[in-house]
């Protein structure tokens, strides 16, 4: 299959299943790594992977050519879980899953804008359909709301500077590229910090493009619905907005009484799978179990 996507906590994830036959809903698709593993080691699982992003779906059709009628993909956001469900005739399912990292295949095509470390539109699209982009927010929105923007989805401490600091360029001229973005914040933000001074303001602007925060809640909203009694929901997250998203979900489900926390503390890489694949560092992975 043509990507370049190495899924994250897979040898977990496969110990998390318990169950030998029925249908997992893959609700990240992306790369189709955990889809590929997950059919290799279950010959009696088949899955439905849902995925918003166009060539995700594409890249997924080789797979379906190996496993047949075992995947079915679907190219709809997650938080319409249900009607992905209803069109598939089904009430129940055994497990969901999701990854809410953003696949490699989409970080190494330019074409999209994701990554700062490459030369691109400001993007950030995952659905290409949609129509507010990057480029759209940082060359209007006022100075005030960028800053609200930085700070409450990338928890961007100078979100002040740097709003200011892109409002004072594009007066000047539009911003263009992921390129010309990252230079501006590299030259705004105090240059003694752990992470490159784009990460934030790139992870909150795709976090606030695509609606990822509000399409968790609503996932986590529907899905218990359709989870059969012992069927379990397992969350792959990677940064602190989604995965207190998860934890406050799972705690208020327990205390109700309708769901049993299998990770009291969220299961995180070994240092070798870290070492293979860096990306995997800040992975977490929350577990629940229908009562």
């Amino acid at each position: 299959m043509s990507t370049v996507h190495i899924p994250v906590l897979v040898d977990e994830v496969l110990r998390l299943i318990n169950f030998e036959k029925g249908i997992l809903v893959d609700c990240t698709f992306g790369g189709g790594g955990h889809a590929k593993v997950i059919l290799d080691n279950f010959n009696g699982i088949s899955i439905i992977g849902i995925d918003q992003d166009e060539d995700a779906i594409r890249r997924g059709l080789e797979l379906k050519n190996i496993y047949g009628d075992r995947l079915k993909l679907y190219r709809e956001n997650f938080r319409n879980v249900d009607l992905v469900l209803k069109r598939e005739g089904l009430d129940s399912v055994k497990f969901f899953l999701l990854d809410l990292g953003v696949s490699s295949d989409l970080l190494s095509d330019e074409e999209r804008g994701f990554s700062f470390m490459k030369s691109g539109p400001l993007d950030m699209r995952m659905d290409k359909s949609s129509e507010i982009t990057a480029a759209f927010v940082v060359n209007t929105y006022p100075r005030e709301r960028l800053a609200h923007v930085f700070y409450k989805y990338g928890e961007e401490r100078f979100s002040r500077r740097i709003a200011k600091a892109i409002v004072e360029y594009r007066k000047r001229k539009r911003i263009e590229t992921t390129d010309e973005l990252a230079k501006i914040l590299i030259e705004c933000v105090p240059k003694k910090q752990k992470i490159h001074p784009a990460t934030r303001v790139f992870q909150a602007l795709r976090i606030y493009i695509n609606d990822e925060l509000g399409a968790l809640e609503e996932f986590l909203s529907k899905c218990l619905d359709f989870l059969t009694p012992g069927g379990r929901i397992a969350v792959i997250s990677f940064h602190s907005l989604e995965d207190r998203i998860v934890k406050n979900f799972f705690k208020s489900k327990d205390k109700e009484g309708v769901l049993k926390i299998l990770t009291k503390k969220p299961i995180t890489p070994l240092g070798r799978e870290i070492k293979f694949n860096p990306k995997a560092r800040s992975s977490k992975l929350r577990v629940g179990e229908k009562i």
